[in-house]
């Protein structure tokens, strides 16, 4: 039997006796982001949705300086609260998430038919509460239209008069393509996956038998390194492709318990995207895999190389992260870049797009030519007589 193929069974074997491994690639790595993802949407989309629908109660100081306005709107679903004495604490604090304050020149201004003013304090710096204070910014504004409008006709003029511009908008975004922008973090989930379901294996076949003193002997038998080596990493990329495989049913399944139909959107994690998913990160498997086997041969121990591959993992957030602070069209030449091809490529399949045959190509081509020169990189250093010697 081929010399490679020895190796990888035999460290499979091993390895699936190893409740380490086995934890860290088939349950730690697949399941733990799917089922956080799970928990945080569903909380994120029922307290929106919470927010949303039920009465927005906040602190109205003056309310009896405008009991119309008040009226208006509570018919809009606000529901004043007692005032407070220090609106700006009060928020500050988080006590309130916003307090809406009336002078008490409000009604002279408004009987004279002059803009009436209202004070707002809010944090905007506060992202959760956002939405309660947009809520009522919103029943503000309806207010001031409405009356604006009946103060026009009131006046013998078309309340038309004041909006010499109609915006007619036609937002093109489709239910996909929302919910798309709104996990674009999932091929980070993914990429990580790939990461963690092969790291401790990779770290355990070089670093950890070399500090067992255990490669001196492997080393020792006339086979060539290369086919030890090609067996080593077909052992993590097997592991790798398990654990990928688990974390995409886990979203699959996962995709139909959040309920993102309340919010307009249509996530499809069905069984056609988890396809378009395993190919898109073939290459990375064998990227990764060579990656971490070369970052092990150059560690003295094993502790030595979980600290390099625990740095070694951040790299796959750059394009997570550049993609969503700097949002850019999408380019040929992307799809040429492993892991950023990845991560454009399935947030496209997200979205409800389709990539080209032309992408697909270049995406698995580029990224095995990559895997290809780290390999040859990782075979390179296997051959040197140091790795043989045991520290």
């Amino acid at each position: 039997m081929n010399v490679s193929l020895v190796v990888l069974f035999k460290e499979v074997r091993e390895n699936l006796r190893d409740k380490r491994t086995l934890i860290n690639a088939l349950v730690t790595g697949p399941l733990i982001a799917p089922l956080m993802f799970i928990l945080i949407m569903n909380v994120v989309i029922s307290r929106q949705l919470s927010q949303a629908e039920a009465p927005l109660g906040l602190p109205v100081i003056g309310a009896s300086n405008a009991p119309n306005l008040l009226e208006a709107l509570r018919q809009q679903g606000f529901d004043p609260q007692p005032p407070v004495a220090d609106p700006i604490a009060a928020v500050r604090d988080r006590d309130a998430a916003a307090v809406l304050r009336i002078p008490g020149d409000f009604g002279k201004s408004w009987q004279k038919g002059d803009p009436a003013q209202v004070e707002l304090y809010y944090d905007s710096s506060r992202r959760d509460m956002q939405q309660p204070v947009n809520r009522l910014k919103n029943m503000l504004e309806r207010y001031s239209r409405l009356n604006g409008a009946m103060r026009l006709v009131a006046r013998g003029f078309s309340p038309a008069l004041v909006n010499p511009v109609v915006v007619d908008e036609r937002d093109q975004s489709t239910p996909r393509s929302r919910a798309g922008a709104l996990f674009s973090i999932l091929p980070y989930f993914f990429v990580v996956t790939v990461f963690i379901g092969g790291m401790y294996l990779a770290i355990d076949l070089t670093a950890g038998e070399r500090e067992r003193k255990s490669l001196e002997p492997l080393f020792a038998n006339p086979v060539p390194r290369s086919r030890i080596l090609l067996g080593k990493i077909g052992a993590i990329c097997v592991f790798s492709v398990s654990s990928l495989l688990i974390c995409v049913t886990a979203f699959t399944v996962a995709g139909r318990l959040i309920p993102t139909e309340k919010l307009g959107m249509d996530l499809n994690l069905g069984p056609a995207f988890a396809l378009e998913v395993v190919v898109l990160m073939l290459p990375l498997v064998l990227l990764i895999a060579a990656l971490q086997t070369l970052v092990a041969a150059f560690s003295r121990s094993y502790r030595e190389a979980q600290t390099y591959l625990g740095i070694l993992m951040l790299v796959p957030a750059l394009p997570s992260v550049l993609l969503s602070v700097m949002p850019v069209k999408t380019a040929p030449w992307m799809y040429a870049v492993p892991l950023l091809s990845q991560q454009v490529g399935i947030t496209e399949l997200l979205m409800g797009g389709s990539m080209t045959a032309v992408q697909v190509v270049t995406c698995l081509l580029c990224g095995f030519v990559t895997a290809a020169l780290v390999l040859a990189v990782t075979a390179r250093v296997y051959g040197s007589e140091r790795l043989a010697i045991s520290v």
